[in-house]
């Protein structure tokens, strides 16, 4: 039988293949996500999701779809903010068995 090889996960994909700001690409990701699933879970077509968000429907097109090179952490977050959601950030020294030092936490 043939040993794959493989690698431990840092727990940050982003990290993991060396993007520049791995933390905040994943925090970008995770707010990403939330956005997505509450436009789901409201049952908003793309151009209503856009109308809420004060942006166009391509832009909702690729948000959902996680191409975030032109949406910043503000702009994720104030977008939350526009769906009635609360935003609580947490800051504390981060543990010495964790590399990144950011994180975003659901409630």
């Amino acid at each position: 039988m043939r040993k794959i090889e493989h690698e431990l996960s840092s727990g940050n994909i982003f990290a993991d293949l060396g993007v520049a700001m791995p933390a905040a690409a994943l925090a970008k990701a995770e707010l990403a996500r939330k956005i997505s699933s509450i436009i789901k879970h409201r049952h908003l077509v793309q151009t209503e999701a856009a109308a809420l968000l004060g942006i166009d429907q391509p832009k909702i097109s690729r948000l959902t779809r996680g191409q975030l090179k032109e949406f910043s952490l503000e702009r994720l977050v104030s977008f939350l903010l526009r769906l009635d959601r609360d935003i609580d950030i947490t800051i504390k020294k981060k543990p010495r068995s964790r590399p990144a030092a950011l994180a975003v936490c659901e409630m």
